[in-house]
């Protein structure tokens, strides 16, 4: 909020003076009317008001201000002109003290009359704007700042940012993008938070592509600040343009950009999305390693899944198996397990699986099938026996434990093993 400045009472008697006006702000801007406003005759505050004022200031300059806003309250001016400036500095001072309902009731009563000078009366409209922002009055800031262009014909960046705010703030979206792209236009340098208004209403609105436009125009605009890369990074996840969104986070990463976790898990993605899965793995691995993921047991088991899809079996198995033990995961045991078995590890597929059996796992026929194979490559006939026996108890794998269990029984006699 914007705050008086202290004054003297000097300084303050030299500052006391004012435009008498006849009409009230009109509804758009009516220039001709604007500089007759500007160029009117001002009036000096009377004698009897004016000195109470400078009593009021004297209070406020010793941090007195409870004591000033009771002088300024106790008067009770003869014209309009004075009114509205005793008004004026009430306003300015419960402004100061925080109480922003009674800040807001004075600046109100100051701008009625419409009897300041013109510049004073155009610093109202923008403070009382920016109250009601301030107080979640959204709408009715709205108002209130177009009714300040109107009188003063002016346009300001900011002002019509503010007006995009209160516009998202009132979920009001669609009405978001038009004064922000004001906003955008008139600012003299380039400000990030007037792009960033229009991504938020356009992700509000489902409108992605049109966000991924502007993160765009963001990265052009500001190449060195890391946000803005990864931001566009993440945005083209949103389109599904998961080349795109690699070729971005692979600069990003490339120069130090990543400031989250997040940015890891994004840039992994979007390699495996792109069919190359050990970049994936590689890269998070390397994050897990330096501490940049966290090692959770779902980004243990993004690790392995991304050497999983890479057919870096044993890898994946190593990670499966590690990200199991966080809650001894029956499943992810068996995912190991049988990834060992694939890759013809055999006593360590027995023991990963036999673990998935212990802690219960939902797919026991499968398993059991599993085991039953990783000992039969070991030669232990009579524990595949009996592993493809307790398979053919899950009516899934029933049917293929059959077959299985005459095999390996035909297997062993040729052996000369008696099962």
């Amino acid at each position: 909020m914007k705050h008086l400045r202290k004054a003297t009472a000097l300084a303050l008697l030299m500052s006391l003076s004012g435009t008498v006006y006849t009409t009230a702000a009109v509804a758009a801007p009516d220039y001709a009317e604007i500089e007759k406003r500007k160029n009117a005759k001002t009036k000096i505050m009377g004698e009897r008001t004016g000195k109470k004022v400078v009593k009021a200031f004297d209070l406020y300059n010793e941090d007195k201000i409870d004591e000033a806003i009771a002088e300024l309250r106790d008067l009770d001016p003869s014209n309009d002109f004075d009114k509205a400036t005793v008004n004026r500095y009430l306003g300015n001072m419960y402004a100061q003290k925080e109480q922003y309902d009674e800040a807001i009731k004075y600046i109100r009563a100051a701008i009625a009359p419409d009897a300041l000078n013109f510049k004073d009366q155009a610093d109202l409209f923008k403070l009382l704007g920016d109250l009601l922002v301030g107080t979640n009055k959204y709408q009715e800031a709205v108002k209130t700042y177009n009714d300040w262009m109107d009188f003063t014909g002016e346009e300001d960046p900011k002002v019509y940012a503010r007006i995009a705010q209160a516009y998202y703030e009132l979920k009001q979206y669609s009405k978001v993008v038009e004064p922000a792209d004001k906003a955008i236009k008139l600012e003299e340098e380039p400000n990030k938070q007037y792009h960033m208004l229009k991504i938020g209403a356009f992700f509000e609105l489902k409108k992605y592509k049109d966000a991924v436009k502007v993160a765009e125009t963001l990265v052009k605009l500001f190449p060195e600040d890391p946000k803005m890369w990864t931001q566009l990074g993440s945005f083209y996840m949103q389109t599904e343009d998961y080349s795109d969104g690699l070729t971005v986070m692979e600069v990003a990463y490339s120069k130090g950009y990543f400031e989250k976790e997040n940015h890891y898990k994004i840039l992994s993605s979007y390699y495996s999305l792109n069919d190359i899965p050990y970049k994936a793995a590689i890269v998070f691995e390397k994050a897990l390693k330096d501490g940049k993921v966290e090692r959770t047991k779902q980004n243990i088991t993004a690790t392995a899944s991304y050497y999983h899809q890479a057919k870096h079996l044993v890898d994946a198995a190593k990670y499966y198996e590690e990200a199991a033990k966080f809650d001894d995961d029956a499943e992810l045991y068996r995912k190991a397990g049988s990834l060992l078995l694939t890759e013809q590890k055999f006593s360590a597929a027995v023991e990963r699986l036999n673990k998935a059996l212990e802690l219960g796992t939902d797919r026991e026929g499968s398993t059991y099938s599993d085991l039953a194979e990783a000992y039969l490559y070991q030669e232990k006939y009579k524990q595949a026996y009996q592993a493809i026996v307790k398979a053919q108890e899950d009516p899934r794998t029933r049917k293929f434990a059959r077959g299985w269990a005459t095999f390996i029984k035909d297997k062993a006699q040729r052996k000369g093993v008696k099962i």
